[in-house]
């Protein structure tokens, strides 16, 4: 492997946005972060630039705070509408993760008003704003605004994508959560179905989100307390986790933990 270096910091050398210094920190070659870096290379060709390519990585790996310090310079220094939108939705991520919803929803929204200036109505990336703040909103408790935002990606995707797309399955999976979160469980199990699918005919057998469905159906019937039909779902997802992930992921211990209590309700 070739030398490697940590990003530490990123500071502004001059008051004309023009030259940044960034520090760096050698990595050792045990060093987990670089690992994870390493792993998801691949996956972040995709990005234009360089330094957009940093900044999916820094998220990539969990380092908000130096993400969140070279996103903010990339706001400011870009003339260009496209790129502030993704870098506002890029700075609306950190402080979703770091649990500032207020912060997070101002952020999307500066997204999503350059977005809609920039984008027809129907485009794909003002659906992924409106999930954006749709899911903040679940976050905060806030339903009805969560699910009236969910719903309107949903309107846009319907409109433009495959009846089988990913992304469908996954609007739905998202109004789902908000009705489970209301207890309106009839609702949450209707989209979660309809999420589960779409997967089963677009995704691997052994697909995580496949885990997902399987369990977000389990807690709608262990709720509804139907509980044969929760022991089976969580079974079904237990099945996929054992076949993707290591044996002592801590994901693993909680389906099962899940399967012991309903047992004990049968």
């Amino acid at each position: 492997m070739h030398t490697v270096f940590r990003v530490t910091a990123v500071k502004q050398m001059d008051n004309k946005n023009e030259l940044y210094q960034v520090e760096l920190e050698l990595t050792s070659d045990d060093d987990q972060q670089l690992r994870l870096l390493t792993d998801r290379i691949r996956e972040e060709v995709d990005v234009c630039t360089g330094w957009e390519r940093l900044g999916k990585l820094l998220l990539t790996t969990g380092q908000y705070n130096k993400a969140e310090e070279l996103y903010n310079v990339l706001v400011e220094q870009t003339s260009d509408q496209g790129e502030k939108a993704y870098y506002y939705v890029c700075l609306g991520y950190v402080r979703d993760h770091q649990g500032d919803y207020e912060k997070a929803i101002w952020y999307y929204e500066q997204g999503l008003e350059i977005l809609k200036r920039t984008v027809p109505s129907d485009h794909p990336y003002l659906a992924s704003s409106y999930n954006n703040i749709g899911n903040v909103y679940d976050s905060m408790g806030e339903y009805s605004k969560a699910l009236s935002f969910y719903e309107k990606a949903l309107q846009i995707f319907q409109n433009t994508l495959p009846s089988n797309h990913p992304d469908l399955a996954t609007s739905y999976n998202n109004i789902g959560c908000v009705y489970d979160n209301m207890k309106e469980y009839s609702k949450a199990l209707s989209y979660y179905e309809k999420a589960l699918a779409i997967r089963q005919k677009s995704l691997s057998l052994n697909h995580p989100d496949l885990a997902a469905s399987y369990n977000n159906i389990s807690f709608v019937y262990h709720n509804m307390k139907d509980y044969s039909k929760a022991l089976l779902y969580l079974e079904r997802s237990l099945d996929i986790l054992q076949h993707v992930l290591p044996p002592t992921h801590p994901e693993i211990q909680n389906v099962k933990d899940g399967i012991e209590i309903v047992k004990k309700k049968l």
